[in-house]
């Protein structure tokens, strides 16, 4: 016998205190709201209720029992409530977190195709290089590069994330074009910090550390904006200078001591309801820029 149903003969008895008004409501027999109660008495291993020919009251674990019985039936009508609400497709807003480069060269044309084909979901875009806390700061999905620690989260593997030392033609038809990592010393090079500290090239075994830095900053757009101009060589994601590459605007540089690759994983929160918003979203963004995505 469905044990939901007994519950709800159980809850119905106590607010109707009848076994033929809670039967009544229910649109079931008295014998049958009778065989739920003693099914829950039998799987328990005891009384429910006492009775008497005047008064039905329930025990002090019946009490207990229906008090939780209403809780969990409550639960259950707030689930097929969500489910109602949502199975005409993915509703809501999801909030998403990714470094800046990421979002303006790459998540950003994706989201547009994602947002176009769910009308009704809505995404807060938090672009910041440093790593979000997903649970406490309260986020639906962020992308994460590099190693990741144990977390808890759920971690779906895209296409790594590859770095490109590069400099515009200009810059390298006054200063030279390096053909191995130890000739960067003597080039003026744009180099991203983080957390006040330099991220080191890492061209077999780093590069030295001679050789004037032009421009640190935090933000790898204004080190773009500054290598086209041909103030220095940087190193930069390749989604974000790939375009300029293609276009003869900068020139890739040593690629054959290009650093590896870095992972990269779209991370969620652990849940066994994923709900649709989040579901269709993660898909898309698998699909897109997953291992098997096109490059």
């Amino acid at each position: 016998m469905d044990k939901l149903r007994s519950m709800e003969v159980l809850v119905a008895v106590a607010e109707h205190g009848s076994f033929t008004a809670a039967a009544e409501a229910l649109g079931m027999s008295s014998g049958m709201a009778g065989k739920h109660i003693r099914q829950l008495e039998e799987a328990i291993g005891t009384r429910l209720f006492t009775r008497s020919t005047r008064r039905l009251a329930l025990t002090e674990i019946g009490t207990r029992y229906c008090e939780r019985s209403r809780a969990i039936l409550a639960e259950v009508a707030a689930a097929d409530d969500d489910a109602a609400a949502l199975r005409g497709g993915p509703r809501g807003t999801l909030r998403v977190s990714c470094t800046v480069a990421f979002a303006c060269f790459a998540l950003a044309g994706a989201l547009v195709d994602y947002l176009a084909a769910h009308p009704e979901v809505q995404v807060d875009l938090v672009a910041d290089d440093r790593i979000v806390d997903v649970v406490g700061q309260g986020f639906d999905a962020a992308f994460r590069v590099g190693p990741l620690d144990d977390s808890g989260l759920v971690a779906r593997p895209l296409q790594p994330y590859r770095m490109l030392l590069c400099g515009a033609p200009a810059y390298l038809a006054r200063a030279g074009r390096p053909e191995t990592p130890a000739a960067l010393a003597g080039h003026a090079r744009l180099v991203f910090t983080y957390g006040g500290h330099d991220v080191r090239w890492a061209l077999d075994g780093g590069l030295p550390a001679s050789g004037p830095v032009r421009l640190r900053a935090n933000n790898g757009i204004a080190l773009r904006t500054a290598a086209l101009a041909g103030f220095g060589l940087v190193m930069l994601p390749a989604a974000l200078v790939a375009d300029d590459i293609a276009a003869g605007r900068l020139v890739s540089l040593l690629d054959s001591f290009q650093p590896p690759p870095r992972p990269m994983h779209l991370v969620t929160v652990r849940d066994r309801r994923m709900p649709p918003k989040l579901r269709s979203f993660v898909d898309f963004m698998v699909g897109r820029f997953g291992a098997g995505a096109a490059g």
